[in-house]
């Protein structure tokens, strides 16, 4: 079956002015990225494209059409020098209090494609820039990219499209612990984290918001023997949902980071090469640090590296216990998310062996 992408035009293929039209050539300006992006996805993926655009008041006196059509006709000769042409162009002309069943989010414009069992609706997109796209993608059935996200850009568009979503789960039970982890690691840093230690949430928490990937972890343990079970086992959890979620490893960087933090210098540098290990150059004086034992953090990092195949060398001086441990974890977000960048124009694996 065949997918679609419903693509918006103002504000997504063209910047949109303060008064929202679009109505003379001065205010024409392309969004970044969208000549070469939508050209590669156009080149490279079979969607169809279809534009879905709503035009307040098109065809009368506050939006008379000769302002319309001849910088609509500019934007699509444009678009189709870089090679990229819509397969339908679907522009709504009625004002919201018209409350017209093909304004979006109404689906009016597009029920043809919806009722016709030759595209796979749930694995198509809108493409947008508003809540509205969203609204509208979801009363369609499908699924959404919205430019005022966090973190989407045109970039990013087609490398979801291109390469996938990497998002993964585990569930790890044993007699000691119950854990549920899911990791994005193209999301924007939500974290949803409960461990019963409070320091090791906030731990965890620098992975996911420096590390810009969405992080649930979900982890019940046997505190009432002691904290070992439930550190040790969610770093494997979490080493095997990154491993798994970097899936085939063509495109990504593979390497990443140093970083101060008030008193502390703190290295981690990593490589998914495949072959785990881990070199740990950092001494702790205190027993605890929150509720979390010091002798845990080699332990962590260990069965993170082991679980996740990666290499892991990881340095920490300076005083203050709080501030290493965390300017440690910090690190280790910035070299996660260096690392697992992807590029979609060079699409290969990063090894001369041609297996990681």
């Amino acid at each position: 079956m065949k997918r679609i992408l419903f693509i918006d035009r103002d504000g997504t293929l063209i910047e949109e002015p303060a008064d929202e039209q679009i109505d003379s050539f001065g205010k024409l300006k392309f969004v970044k990225g969208v000549f070469r992006n939508l050209g590669f996805i156009r080149e490279k993926l079979d969607f169809t494209l279809v534009m879905v655009s709503n035009q307040d008041g098109l065809g009368t006196d506050s939006f008379p059409e000769d302002t319309f059509w001849p910088v609509h006709n500019f934007i699509l000769q444009t678009l189709e020098g870089e090679g990229i042409t819509f397969d339908d162009i679907l522009i709504d002309p009625h004002f919201p209090e018209d409350n017209a069943p093909t304004r979006k989010p109404n689906t009016g414009m597009v029920e043809k494609y919806m009722n016709d069992p030759a595209y796979d609706i749930a694995n198509s997109y809108v493409i947008g820039d508003r809540e509205t796209d969203r609204t509208f993608a979801q009363n369609i059935g499908c699924k959404s990219l919205i430019l005022s996200d966090e973190g989407i850009t045109w970039d990013k568009i087609a490398e979801l499209l291109f390469a996938g979503e990497r998002i993964a789960e585990v569930k790890r039970t044993t007699k000691e612990t119950d854990i549920h982890i899911r990791v994005n690691l193209d999301g924007t840093g939500r974290c949803d984290i409960s461990t019963g230690l409070g320091f090791f949430d906030h731990m965890l928490e620098q992975i996911g918001k420096h590390g810009m990937m969405d992080l649930m972890i979900h982890t019940k343990g046997d505190l009432e023997v002691d904290e070992h079970h439930t550190i040790e086992d969610t770093a494997i959890a979490l080493g095997e949902c990154i491993l798994e979620a970097l899936g085939s490893k063509r495109g990504i960087e593979r390497y990443g980071y140093s970083l101060p933090m008030d008193d502390c210098l703190c290295s981690v540098c990593l490589d998914f090469g495949g072959r785990p290990w881990l070199v740990w150059d950092a001494t702790f004086k205190r027993e605890k640090i929150g509720e979390m034992p010091t002798e845990m953090f080699l332990h962590f990092f260990k069965s993170l590296s082991d679980a996740a195949r990666m290499n892991l060398n990881i340095k920490a001086e300076g005083d203050n216990e709080h501030h290493k441990i965390e300017g440690i974890f910090k690190a280790l977000a910035r070299a996660l998310k260096m690392a697992v960048r992807r590029d979609i124009y060079h699409y290969e694996l990063p090894s001369t062996k041609g297996l990681l």
